[in-house]
């Protein structure tokens, strides 16, 4: 690997040349990845890339002017100094967020770098070109601001935070749900079986939390290995088994919590308060988030909750 120091004017044009390029080809595919979700995003970033392949252009025409049409591959991973930037723009699908930070990071390094090499070369025409574009780029790090919400056009914004809401409910909301809902409903069974089979706070603790810990463990599997996400666009699916686990072993422990104290009749009663609270939030959720209506989400969830810890009950008295 060479350091910055050691390379020579004809292979710091080489390298502006392959980071033009590079960039112009991340921006092409920040365009693609967000044109169906984010249009007036994806076409700030065509703008990016257009502009990066002037610059590139402008380069190159200097390059054979001065050393001729052969150009030595040299890119950034063969110099030292450059960030390692991982490959967000392969990630489908893309989060609009993250990308902005990333524009604007690639801005500020290249005009870095374009700055560093103006002030090391003694040539006047290829100094004069690095500094106009370590100008330039610095107009674009300012550019990159426009991607946030409050620069884009009332209409635009508004069509990007409907497609934000879909891929949040898609990638977090659906699968926290999930988990849940079945955390909470079918660990109400074994919780309060146990519970008056034995009427011992402690053994109601224990069975609750080994249901919660296995459901959790299985619905976060079953989540990841559900799809990959790259046809529906529910995002990575690791992220949404590990969401969905949590969120299953959350549902199951809140009711299972209260036997932690001694006193069987006090732990039922607040583990009753605490199943109720689970129903509602879980109704609220699916209201919020999944436009179900109000009626209908509680009367599903809390009827189906309630038939679920009667047959706890009732098992467990048998």
């Amino acid at each position: 690997m060479r350091t910055f120091e050691s390379l020579s004017e004809r292979e710091i044009l080489a390298l502006a040349i392959s980071l033009e390029e590079e960039d112009e080809r991340i921006y092409a595919d920040f365009a693609e990845g967000l044109r169906q979700d984010f249009p007036a995003s994806a076409a700030l970033f065509e703008g990016m890339r257009e502009e990066e392949a002037t610059h590139r252009h402008r380069l190159f025409e200097l390059y054979r002017s001065k050393f001729g049409e052969h150009i030595p591959l040299i890119r950034r991973q063969d110099v030292k100094g450059f960030v390692n930037r991982p490959a967000i723009w392969l990630l489908r699908p893309l989060r609009l967020e993250r990308i902005r930070n990333e524009a604007s990071t690639m801005e500020a390094e290249t005009r870095r770098f374009y700055e560093r090499s103006a002030a090391r070369t003694q040539d006047a025409s290829i100094r004069q070109l690095l500094y106009d574009l370590a100008q330039e780029e610095r107009s674009h790090e300012h550019r990159a601001e426009e991607l946030e919400r409050d620069k884009l056009p009332q209409d635009a914004m508004e069509q990007e935070e409907q497609a934000n809401r879909r891929l949040f409910v898609l990638q977090i909301v659906q699968p926290g749900l999930a988990g849940l809902m079945d955390g909470s409903v079918s660990t109400l069974a074994p919780v309060f079986a146990a519970a008056f089979a034995t009427h011992n706070t402690h053994t109601a603790f224990a069975v609750g939390l080994a249901a919660s810990l296995g459901a959790g463990i299985s619905m976060g599997f079953a989540e990841a290995l559900s799809d990959d996400g790259s046809l529906t666009g529910r995002g990575h699916p690791w992220v949404r088994g590990l969401i969905c686990g949590l969120m299953t072993a959350l549902g199951g422990i809140g009711h299972t919590l209260p036997f932690l104290i001694p006193s069987f009749q006090m732990a039922f009663t607040v583990a009753v308060v605490v199943v109720l609270a689970e129903l509602l939030a879980i109704s609220w959720i699916r209201h919020r988030y999944m436009e179900s209506p109000w009626l209908s989400a509680t009367l599903q969830v809390v009827l189906g909750g309630i038939l679920v810890f009667l047959a706890g009950v009732v098992i467990g008295e048998s």
